[in-house]
């Protein structure tokens, strides 16, 4: 149940890339992944390894999973600014 929230409250904190420029390694679909995976990493981690049940979940256990996503998203974004992603200048239709 641990593992859930986690997971939700990394898909809630993924919804706010939108006002980031799109930079991330693997644009809006690279930041979700970096969002859910860091999440249940960070969560997984600072519950000592353990996935908490159904009655070991409570709001705190959902909130530990914010700075897990935001240190994801932050992790794409960086990957995408070394590769140079968004840095290609957009075509303009001729006319």
């Amino acid at each position: 149940m641990g593992m859930f929230a986690w997971i939700m409250m990394g898909l809630a904190v993924w919804h706010f890339t939108v006002f980031l420029p799109d930079r991330e390694w693997g644009g809006i679909v690279g930041a979700f992944l970096g969002a859910l995976i860091g999440s249940a990493l960070f969560g997984f981690i600072i519950s000592g390894f353990t996935v908490p049940g159904q009655e070991d979940t409570h709001l705190l256990t959902a909130l530990e999973g914010i700075p897990g996503a935001v240190i994801g998203i932050g992790i794409m974004y960086a990957i995408g600014i070394s590769r140079g992603s968004g840095d290609e200048p957009v075509a303009e239709p001729s006319t």
